[in-house]
């Protein structure tokens, strides 16, 4: 794979995205937990699809450890613009099949058909905008930053554009004119610190997760990896930990998470594939879901 002349063309094997001509510090940057006995710093990008991959994982980890685990999610800037590859080995229509074949690895549902029909020059203006809206509200950034993907890995929607960033935004519950102000203002150095970071904590792609303690103690776990592999990193950082049980009915499942693709309901129900698509179909059919169609694979969605 050309994961060094396109940073969009992510290894499914590694589960990673690659910044293009990562630089990173000889000094590493450590961390240690304040508020909770955990935390994690997620190193991520708006326009990746192995952190799309990772969605699954992440929010089950939420139900389970959440009481313990702080999630601080950082901007990574995957794709600062297409300039970098100035030989033309790469370009954006390149990602359409690529992203259609990773749909199907992860089974997350990604149309790579954006990349066709209104390409997105650059991963910054989503970043941007999410550091404004988590200046705001955290936790309202955190469903700012999925609306974003499913506009654009569902929808096909440009996401560099603001009419869809303020949808989003809009969704999320956010001050939009607020945010279009930090968004076009001190948002961009608040980008540009994550991205500092990144390089002092030796980032060379996403996903990218530092488990820490209070001790300041740490483990990385790159790419994407299977629900176990993170849960692991927990334990063996604060074996004190707590796993908490939740319901896994779809009715409290969608009251936590108001949308779900069949790989997420599958993850947290506990339920085979098979089962959990038998299951929603039946759910949107009674007209208790509703169900989202794309070109590779449907999101599920509680009104």
């Amino acid at each position: 794979m050309e994961t060094k002349n396109n940073p969009l063309l992510c290894d499914p094997q590694t589960g990673v995205c690659e910044i293009p001509d990562s630089v990173v510090s000889s000094q590493k940057e450590t961390i240690k937990s304040t508020d909770k006995p955990v935390k994690i710093i997620y190193f991520t990008d708006p326009i990746c699809s192995s952190c799309w991959g990772i969605e699954p994982q992440l929010r089950r980890l939420k139900l389970e450890y959440g009481n313990d685990v702080e999630i601080e999610y950082r901007m990574g800037g995957l794709l600062p613009d297409w300039s970098y590859n100035s030989g033309g080995i790469s370009k954006p229509s390149d990602v359409a099949h690529h992203w259609d074949e990773v749909s199907a690895y992860y089974k997350m549902p990604i149309d790579g058909d954006v990349w066709l029909e209104d390409p997105l020059s650059s991963s910054y203006p989503p970043s941007i905008a999410f550091k404004a809206a988590q200046y705001q509200d955290k936790e309202k950034a955190v469903l700012f930053m999925r609306e974003l993907r499913e506009l654009l890995f569902l929808r096909k929607k440009n996401i560099t554009k603001w009419e869809f960033i303020e949808q989003a935004a809009k969704k999320s519950g956010l001050d939009t004119r607020q945010l279009k102000t930090d968004y076009e203002g001190r948002a961009k150095e608040w980008f540009q610190n994550d991205l500092e970071l990144a390089k002092k904590m030796g980032v060379r792609g996403f996903p990218s997760v530092f488990i820490t303690n209070e001790q300041g103690q740490s483990e990385f776990i790159y790419g994407f990896r299977p629900y176990a592999v993170y849960e692991y990193g927990i334990q063996k950082i604060y074996p004190e930990i707590t796993k908490y049980s939740y319901p896994k009915d779809w009715q409290s499942l969608f009251k936590k998470y108001a949308s779900l693709t069949t790989r997420e309901y599958s993850e947290l129900s506990d339920k085979s594939w098979e089962e959990s698509e038998k299951e929603l179909e039946q759910l949107a059919d009674q007209g208790k879901l509703k169900k989202v169609i794309s070109k590779n694979g449907p999101l599920w969605v509680k009104d």
